[in-house]
């Protein structure tokens, strides 16, 4: 991994980890234009998630020492309890098939990525018209069966163009909650399950070697994937108390899904 395609793939994993049009599939796309090969080539995206780890545990600092002094001082453990029941049926069922995910043709496909993308952007321009659950204040509200309705839709964001924040901001608004306040939580119960991957590849001699031969490429990657991560989730939040703002990524992820749809079926 050279340091142009590191930077390149730092750039794109900040950009779209957070915004919800699917960093996997954008990322497998930028893998089959530019030819991106070798069998280390996910585990160096792996890696790059460290950097947008540290991005959202810089930018929800003040939420995240606030949940922990409700846990420890005020022993109110709702908020804490919800976000871990969230993040439990995605971070379960990725460590189990991390490896048939990585070996099947199915979630490589482009054509995978396209139908992904262009269904998940169709229910983002519809879902002020789908039905919702009771109107929640804030995720302080969320009950742990709503919790849970989250984590398991966040499970189908294995699937590369579903996109984990997108997937979880739409299920929280069908749950009652609005799109800032469902990106918000979301994010927060994604902190569990990045933690995790994140401890799996310390944990794995294999990946630490890896990272040592290739430290320079995976620490300009994550410094790229952190600030350009902490300038998405500023922008994001802050365009998402716009009424209908969904709707803008939704169009965008259908435009995207039927031009290389439509490039894929030509050169077929």
């Amino acid at each position: 991994m050279d340091m142009l395609e590191a930077i390149l793939l730092g750039l794109v994993q900040g950009l779209t980890e957070f915004i919800p049009v699917s960093s996997s599939g954008h990322l497998e796309l930028i893998r089959q234009i530019f030819n991106f090969s070798g069998d280390n080539f996910h585990l160096f995206l792996e890696f790059v998630n460290i950097g947008t780890l540290l991005a959202l545990l810089v930018y929800f600092r003040k939420r995240i020492f606030k949940i922990c002094k409700n846990v420890f001082r005020e022993r109110n453990y709702k908020l804490a309890l919800n976000i871990l029941i969230t993040s439990i049926p995605a971070g379960v069922i990725g460590l189990l098939l991390s490896s048939f995910i990585e070996n099947n043709g199915f979630f490589s496909s482009l054509y995978t990525v396209c139908i992904a993308m262009g269904v998940v952007g169709a229910i983002m321009i519809a879902i002020d018209k789908l039905p919702h659950a009771s109107e929640l204040a804030s995720e302080n509200e969320l009950t742990p069966t709503r919790a849970l309705t989250i984590g398991l839709a966040q499970v189908f964001a294995l699937i590369p163009g579903i996109s984990r924040s997108g997937s979880t901001i739409i299920t929280g608004r069908l749950v009652g909650m609005n799109s800032e306040s469902a990106a918000e939580y979301s994010f927060l119960a994604s902190i569990p399950i990045m933690c995790g991957v994140c401890l799996k590849l310390f944990l794995d001699g294999g990946s630490r070697e890896y990272l040592l031969q290739n430290f320079g490429a995976v620490l300009v990657s994550n410094f790229v994937a952190f600030l350009v991560g902490m300038l998405a989730l500023k922008v994001l939040l802050k365009y998402l108390k716009k009424p209908k703002s969904l709707q803008t990524f939704g169009k965008y992820r259908v435009i995207l899904a039927c031009l290389v749809l439509g490039v894929l079926l030509i050169l077929a």
